[in-house]
């Protein structure tokens, strides 16, 4: 990639940083989840549906951050969040986790470090890093994130955890003190999401957006986030379809 760098309609600046949320955006989190589930379940003679399994302790994601949002707790992070759901998870489908050891239950909750890009990530992140820095813009902390990107081959510039501001997206400061971080006005930096609510909040915020089609993130079955549902800067179907708007200066799905 090389020549002008992408000037942002939305910000009228030109893009300097590309970020990325990560869990659905850059790695397929529910094959990893799932599958990690399915290998205690086997070992332990459980009878789990472990994709329902994954689910649901993805959509104990957001309900997890809220008393931090709210200021009602302390910040804590994502892997404590995480260890957290896996008991609620497993008491919710009848398993008591404390029969279970908790060192093997540590592990099973490490499966969010270990989880495989989407086919095309790494080629469109490679392609993007040639002209913009890269990184990652997600609710993930430092070392669940470095762990993600050492195992996958991910190759990210900077990975500024959730650690690093204390904040969850969608609070403003979570956007605001990675650009700070990064030393760019928040116009320079673009948040690629495959989330159109995580692309609202960073857009209120003067951060340039792409939207990521990611049709199968949830399952075959997936109703939401299928089109982009806002005026973003890009409508990209993967990541490297991102890198050749990024290069031709492009908008629009192609």
């Amino acid at each position: 990639m090389a020549g002008v760098p992408f000037r942002s309609p939305s910000t009228g600046r030109n893009v300097r940083a590309v970020l990325f949320d990560t869990f659905g955006t850059v790695v397929d989190w529910r094959t990893g989840i799932a599958t990690a589930v399915a290998d205690y379940a086997a070992r332990h003679q459980l009878e789990v549906d472990a994709v329902a399994f994954a689910d649901r302790w993805r959509a104990r994601y957001q309900p997890s951050m809220d008393a931090i949002l709210s200021g009602a707790r302390e910040f804590v992070t994502l892997d404590i969040l995480h260890r957290e759901n896996l008991d609620f998870v497993l008491r919710e489908s009848g398993i008591d986790p404390t029969n279970h050891d908790s060192g093997e239950l540590d592990e099973l909750a490490r499966a969010w470090h270990v989880l495989t890009p989407w086919p095309d990530s790494v080629p469109g992140l490679t392609a993007i890093k040639a002209e913009y820095i890269i990184g990652p813009l997600s609710n993930g902390n430092t070392s669940l994130l470095l762990d993600m990107a050492k195992n996958a081959g991910i190759p990210w510039d900077v990975i500024i955890g959730s650690d690093i501001n204390r904040k969850y997206k969608p609070d403003p400061q979570a956007y605001l003190r990675t650009a700070q971080v990064l030393g760019l006005h928040p116009g320079e930096v673009m948040l690629a999401a495959a989330h159109n609510g995580d692309l609202e909040a960073a857009h209120a915020t003067g951060l340039a957006t792409a939207f990521i089609l990611r049709p199968v993130e949830h399952g075959p079955h997936q109703t939401d986030d299928l089109a982009p549902t806002g005026s973003w800067d890009i409508s990209a179907t993967d990541i490297t379809d991102l890198a050749a708007q990024l290069r031709a200066g492009s908008t629009g799905f192609r």
